[in-house]
């Protein structure tokens, strides 16, 4: 689809618009069905990146703590408590500019095995890997790769300098080519344009196949880093952000994921009826706050949700 297709798309009036997503979405999903998944911050800071919204980052000047690699048995604890509480998949992110193949690697590998011993789907997030490295992931069982490609390839040296946006497309095929299923979206709100947002959608539905998860996360401003002072999107935005995608990249899971805890029930209500359908369970999501899995539990009794 061209980008002045999606543009058309986005700028239609707001009921219309969400009418149509709700209606797209109707045709491919259960309507009464949301995924729920788990995110693992399974190695914390030190990050030598220098994105701008991260406050992971030693760029940045967060207050956020480093912690090595967790141990395997705090992971199957974890994991053993994301399947109590509903998730169907556990995401275990690191903060690292890439996979080495050191002893860390190994345990990744066996966290992995771990987490999938509870019949749960596994995706990871760690940065930059290459092709050894995503043949022996999905060797040990991971299902999903995440690698957000977070703004337009106009808009991504604003946002960071210390690699490229086709670095992350380069990553993702690694993914793909090693049979491994596709988590990549980005973040709206760090004071992009509409049309970086446009080509953001583009860039992920050019993807042969696009991603089967598309988290769209709305910026959580974080005292230190280079986008502490950004102004929140409001709700609209997001809801046509994720309408938008939804009409486009029809057969893709849509998580609504960081800024969430921000959001009124009311609000997420319409993020799912505009096609969102997938969220994190848990109170942290990596260094940002989430709404807690009580507060989720009673939201999908309200909406009638149920979580796969």
């Amino acid at each position: 689809m061209e980008i002045e297709k999606i543009e058309e798309i986005y700028n239609q009036p707001l009921l219309e618009l969400i009418y149509k997503a709700h209606s797209v979405h109707l045709q491919h999903f259960n309507k009464n069905e949301i995924q729920a998944s788990t995110l693992i911050n399974i190695k914390s800071g030190g990050c030598k990146e220098d994105c701008s919204y991260c406050s992971q980052s030693i760029k940045n000047n967060s207050k956020v703590k480093i912690h090595k690699l967790m141990e395997v048995t705090e992971v199957y604890a974890l994991a053993k408590n994301a399947k109590k509480n509903g998730a169907s998949r556990v995401c275990l992110g690191a903060a690292w500019r890439e996979v080495r193949n050191t002893s860390d690697f190994e345990t990744i590998l066996e966290m992995i095995r771990t987490v999938k011993s509870f019949d749960l789907q596994v995706c990871c997030t760690l940065g930059f890997i290459t092709k050894e490295q995503a043949d022996r992931l999905a060797d040990a069982g991971l299902d999903y790769y995440n690698h957000n490609i977070e703004t337009s390839k106009e808009n991504y040296p604003n946002i960071v300098s210390t690699h490229t946006f086709d670095d992350r497309i380069n990553t993702l095929e690694i993914a793909r080519n090693a049979g491994m299923s596709l988590c990549s979206g980005g973040i709206i709100g760090m004071g992009e344009s509409i049309q970086d947002r446009l080509s953001m959608i583009h860039s992920l539905a050019q993807m042969t196949p696009p991603p089967d998860s598309i988290p769209i996360n709305s910026l959580v401003p974080i005292e230190g880093t280079k986008l502490e002072d950004v102004n929140s999107i409001s709700v609209w935005e997001l809801i046509r952000t994720i309408a938008t995608t939804r009409i486009v990249i029809p057969q893709s899971h849509i998580r609504l994921s960081a800024g969430r805890e921000r959001l009124s029930t009311e609000g997420q209500a319409l993020c799912f009826l505009a096609g969102a359908n997938s969220i994190f369970l848990g109170e942290k999501l990596l260094t940002s706050p989430n709404q807690s899995v009580e507060e989720d539990r009673e939201m999908l009794q309200i909406l009638g949700l149920n979580m796969n």
